[in-house]
């Protein structure tokens, strides 16, 4: 029983560390990236000023440290609640809401703290997201040419769509974390499995080199029967 309960508490730490660690990492990214897009379409002749090599290790450094703060703010309260001999969690992984229910003691202040870290963290980076799109939809509209407005559109199209698929499971999930239903589980298959494949995906095939090497590929004719 105690090598049990040893094993949960070491696989409820590190989990819940580097898993919240690295989504709100990863939710900060989201947000710089739809800076640097604003940046890229709305200033182009200052994005080489303003985007220095400074100024990246600033922004890759803050998402970092505030997705460490985010993480130890959620595993320290985690950890102050009182658990039982019940050690099996109910979920396809020990997050948040699966844990909560293995507690023994009053978990009303861990759904409000998770409440309201989340749902600042969501939607403060969703309205910086949306701000930078409402800027940079109003630049694009404005430029004449077609060809210019579709390369410019095809520039956001992975961004947006990894956005979508990143904040939907997120919200669903960390802003009802005393839900119960059933439909949790595959949300929570598809947050942290489906989205985190989606993601090299989609931003390699923007690649112009990754492409032309996909369309060789396809290209390729089999070779045929020796004669």
């Amino acid at each position: 029983m105690f090598l049990l309960v040893v094993g949960f508490l070491a696989q409820l730490f590190f989990f819940h560390f580097f898993f919240h660690f690295l989504g709100c990492t990863e939710c900060f990214l989201y947000t710089v990236m739809a800076y640097d897009r604003f940046l890229a379409i709305c200033k182009p002749l200052r994005y080489s000023v303003i985007m220095d090599r400074r100024a990246c290790l600033c922004l890759a450094a803050g998402t970092w440290l505030g997705g460490s703060l985010h993480s130890l703010i959620e595993t320290a309260f985690t950890f102050r609640l009182p658990y039982g001999r019940d050690t099996q969690v109910g979920y396809i992984f020990c997050d948040i809401p699966a844990v909560l229910k293995l507690a023994c003691g009053d978990t009303a202040l861990n759904e409000l703290v998770t409440f309201i870290d989340m749902g600042f963290v969501a939607m403060a980076c969703f309205l910086l997201i949306l701000m930078s799109y409402v800027y940079i939809v109003s630049s694009i509209l404005r430029i004449r040419s077609a060809e210019g407005r579709r390369r410019a559109f095809s520039t956001c199209v992975a961004h947006i769509t990894m956005v979508v698929t990143y904040y939907v499971p997120l919200v669903f999930i960390y802003l009802r974390p005393g839900s119960h239903h059933p439909v949790d589980r595959v949300v929570g298959v598809f947050y942290s499995t489906v989205t985190p494949l989606l993601n090299p995906l989609i931003f390699t095939l923007r690649n112009k080199e990754m492409k032309e090497a996909l369309m060789r590929l396809g290209g390729r004719k089999l070779p045929g029967p020796e004669t």
